[in-house]
């Protein structure tokens, strides 16, 4: 049936034409919180989004000529810029000035190469719709292709003969993500987490190194039995202690961090004298001794360290392998062919900063550079590029070397036996004064930053100070950026965890001029976003786990769980509306488990109260009160755990009667714990090396930067220890007999 036509109208009061802006530019009006507060977007929140976005919200006048501009762009156009479908989907709208009833002639060319022609009947074609603005009026109709879709991106040509043209990036995407069978109880499997940074072992130079990590993955895949291995994100950092080592606020989301980097595992090592003489001179060793004997991870001083020796590494392999373009070189020169332009500016990007801040050491942000170099296609950037590209290219060495390590690990995984291997994280953020934004900077809106609203840990709400993206400029260049992010971190490994996966639906923005309680929620193309992140998963073999954690609307898991995509389940968030913790049979099949994240506290650390210690030491508490307060809800909390273990039939019928009998995380309770996470239906259950091994401390206080140690604990054993420690060996033993026997392994 043809839709009822539609007319734009001006509006009668601002209010309304604030409203219907609001709307059209994806702004949502209303939210509820996670007390089930209902919350109305203030009116000068709404204008100052719509302002960061381009728009004038000065007047009621203003708003109606941006509203009409921009339905004029979108019906004027016989296509969109970006057309993202099912590959199922066998037809296509196009939009026409009214009264032509003509044909369309529509070309593919496939992402092979190879291309297709046919002709669209419009006569023939369903209208689905009409508008008229402007004194012009235009019709929309949806028609079979001449052609059958296949996944793929690939590039449509459409044009009226004699008029309108159109040049469409034509994505066609799978219904479902990978995944080894349908998310069910017939596929459930176990894994372990760990902070790479954080292992520690008799070899690294005071940082878990890939070779750790091989060292690790063959004691989990031996020892424990686990099908995975979780790891944090690894994104490249400033590694400048305490503000630039969250792997959650990287400076680059593409490229990863140097520290991971075994160098004595680098071929170019080996074939080194230089190098090794450096590494083996005594104030050398003296130094990799004080860093891997160092209580916590000292990212500056590892960072520095491995640079270093990596600069000999590059010389030796420029010299002995680049310049005589050995098979070597060719792998490179392939490397970063295929990388491209990111790796380009990435490494250019690192080679500014170090420039600039060996000029002047008191510069770190490249907002502070010379203003020539803060723009990436100058002409002075250029210049530089091309004057100091050996240090350019050393930099894509290193990404090379450690696009090889990460490799070497996956490859390790699936030798053992493990089915998904390498569990990697993709960060929701990126540092506003990273290379990210200097090189993608069309790609984030000005004006606004992201956060979150008021919750029961941030009662005045969040605000993680990085521009939201622009979900236009990556729709108009056809989500290429987005793809690429997806691509890189899900290489080699087997399942990706999607931070903040509401992300792709919307996010909070707050305007640059209110606090974080004043922000709103901006829509998102989600339905494009998740279905590309489908493609890229069948073609890559990787499960994907959405963290859905916080106030997260049923529809967005609804639209996860209908794409395949697992959700992801904490225990300590597992609750009825009373408070009440649920049983395992009430957990869900499509999910992953786990007990906490880095932002929580371990289950030792929880028990022992140590995160609330942390944070009245840290001076996060307002008064004593609060923190009373705190330790009291404690006690509740532990009281509510041992009774749904009892409920489970987990422990004997004494625990449940008196939390405060039990001031230490016991074994029978550990075991409980863990066996509680075991027994329910979801697919994949995770279980940290921390709450394994019983540590206290977890990686990260939220709230804090200097008061607190984040983002560098380090594991309490050695990788070798995990096979010669009796108690390690006991806590393997426990984990694995709880995989066992719940058919995880």
């Amino acid at each position: 049936m043809p839709k009822p036509n539609v007319s734009y109208a001006p509006s009668k009061t601002y209010e309304s034409a604030l409203e219907r802006a609001a709307d059209l530019f994806g702004i949502e009006r209303e939210y509820w919180d996670i007390w089930g507060k209902h919350h109305v977007a203030p009116a000068e929140a709404i204008a100052s989004v719509l302002r960061s976005m381009g728009v004038d919200a000065a007047t009621t006048e203003a708003l109606d000529r941006a509203v009409e501009a921009r339905l004029l762009q979108e019906w004027s156009a016989l296509a969109p810029p970006t057309l993202v479908a099912s590959a199922g989907e066998d037809s296509i709208t196009l939009r026409t000035a009214a009264g032509y009833d003509g044909v369309a002639l529509i070309e593919v060319r496939w992402e092979d190469g190879s291309s297709e022609r046919g002709v669209i009947d419009l006569a023939r074609a369903e209208e689905t719709g009409r508008l008229t603005a402007g004194g012009r009026s235009f019709v929309a109709r949806t028609a079979a292709l001449p052609f059958k879709p296949r996944l793929g991106y690939h590039e449509l040509s459409i044009a009226i003969p004699g008029g309108e043209e159109a040049r469409v990036r034509w994505i066609l995407c799978p219904d479902h993500a990978y995944f080894p069978n349908e998310p069910s109880a017939d596929y459930r499997t176990g894994g372990i987490f760990v902070s790479l940074y954080g292992i520690r072992s008799e070899r690294n130079w005071g940082c878990g190194d890939f070779t750790d990590l091989e060292a690790f993955i063959e004691w989990a895949a031996q020892d424990l039995g686990v099908s995975f291995v979780g790891l944090n994100p690894l994104h490249a950092l400033a590694n400048r202690q305490p503000y630039n080592t969250s792997p959650y606020l990287p400076l680059c989301s593409f490229y990863k961090n140097p520290i991971y980097l075994d160098l004595e595992a680098v071929e170019d090592f080996r074939l080194s004298p230089r190098a090794r003489a450096i590494v083996a001179a005594n104030p050398m060793q003296a130094e990799i001794r004080a860093l891997r004997e160092a209580e916590f991870v000292e990212y500056e001083k590892v960072n520095r360290l491995k640079l270093r020796v990596l600069k000999v590494l590059f010389r030796s392999f420029f010299h002995n392998e680049y310049r005589r373009q050995t098979p070597r070189a060719e792998e490179f020169r392939q490397y970063v062919e295929q990388e491209g332009r990111p790796l380009d500016t990435y490494a250019v990007f690192c080679a500014l900063d170090e420039s600039i801040h060996r000029a002047d050491p008191e510069i770190y942000l490249w907002r502070d550079w010379p203003a020539a170099y803060r723009d990436p296609n100058s002409e002075e950037t250029r210049r530089f590029a091309t004057e100091h590209w050996r240090s350019v290219l050393f930099f894509k060495y290193v990404q090379w070397q450690i696009d090889l390590g990460l490799e070497s690990a996956q490859r390790r995984a699936k030798e053992l036996g493990m089915t998904v291997g390498l569990y990697h994280d993709l960060a929701l953020a990126t540092d506003r004064y990273g290379a990210d934004l200097w090189a993608h900077r069309r790609f984030y809106v000005e004006g606004c930053r992201v956060g979150a609203p008021p919750d029961d840990f941030s009662p005045n709400g969040q605000d993680w100070s990085f521009p939201p993206p622009d979900s236009n400029a990556h729709y108009e260049d056809g989500y290429r950026l987005f793809a690429q992010s997806i691509r890189q971190n899900i290489r080699h490994g087997g399942a990706l965890r999607i931070d903040h996966v509401m992300r792709f639906f919307h996010l909070f923005w707050i305007p640059d001029d209110v606090d974080a309680k004043r922000g709103i929620y901006v829509r998102d193309r989600h339905e494009d976003l998740v279905r590309i992140l489908a493609l890229e998963s069948v073609r890559n073999r990787v499960i994907i786990v959405g963290e859905d954690l916080g106030t997260v609307a049923d529809d967005i898991r609804e639209t996860l769980g209908k794409f395949g995509m697992l959700s992801y389940r904490l225990f300590y968030f597992e609750r009825h509306h009373d408070g009440s913790f649920k049983l395992p049979r009430e957990y869900t099949e499509q999910a992953l488990v786990s007990a906490s994240t880095h932002d929580l506290p371990t289950l030792a650390g929880f028990w022992e109260n140590r995160d609330v210690e942390a944070r009245r030491a840290a001076g996060i508490f307002p008064d004593d009160a609060s923190y009373y307060s705190a330790m009291f809800d404690r006690m509740r909390e532990k009281q509510r755990i041992l009774d749904v273990l009892s409920r489970a039939g987990l422990l004997p019928d004494w625990h449940s009667r008196d939390a405060a009998r039990i001031p230490q995380l016991t074994g029978d309770l550990h075991y409980a714990i863990v066996r509680f996470l075991a027994a329910t239906p979801a697919s994949l259950m995770l279980l940290s090396e921390e709450d394994l091994m019983k540590q206290l401390d977890q990686q990260n206080l939220p709230g804090t930067t200097a008061q607190y140690p984040n983002w560098r604990h380090k594991t309490r054993f050695t990788v070798e220890e995990l096979r010669t420690s009796g108690l390690a060996r006991d806590f393997t033993r426990m984990y694995r007999a709880c995989l066992e026997a719940s058919g995880r392994a």
